[in-house]
């Protein structure tokens, strides 16, 4: 993939056609929904750039969703045992 398409640029562009935006133009350009890796500047560009996108945004898109199963949760205040928890552990009864 080219450095544009993978976002080395500072200057945002479409992974198919090569045109520019930011927020100074009218063209507003849309990240691929499944991996996040490039942006488009319409449907067309996107239908046309797909076959030498596919494999890379499978991959990257099965990548953000192990992320997203396997991330671990913010730890809550319900206490030190993980079975009950009761917030002291020599309360709990399944010990």
């Amino acid at each position: 993939m080219s450095s544009a398409a993978m976002g080395d640029d500072a200057e945002e562009r479409c992974a198919s056609c090569g045109i520019t935006g930011g927020d100074d133009d009218d063209i507003k350009l849309k990240n691929c929904t499944a991996c996040k890796l490039v942006k488009y500047c319409g449907v067309e560009c996107q239908r046309n750039h797909r076959p030498q996108h596919k494999r890379a945004c499978k991959k990257r898109a099965a990548e953000l969703k192990d992320e997203l199963l396997f991330k671990q949760p913010e730890s809550t205040n319900f206490g030190d045992c993980p079975i009950c928890f009761f917030a002291d552990a020599n309360n709990c009864t399944t010990r």
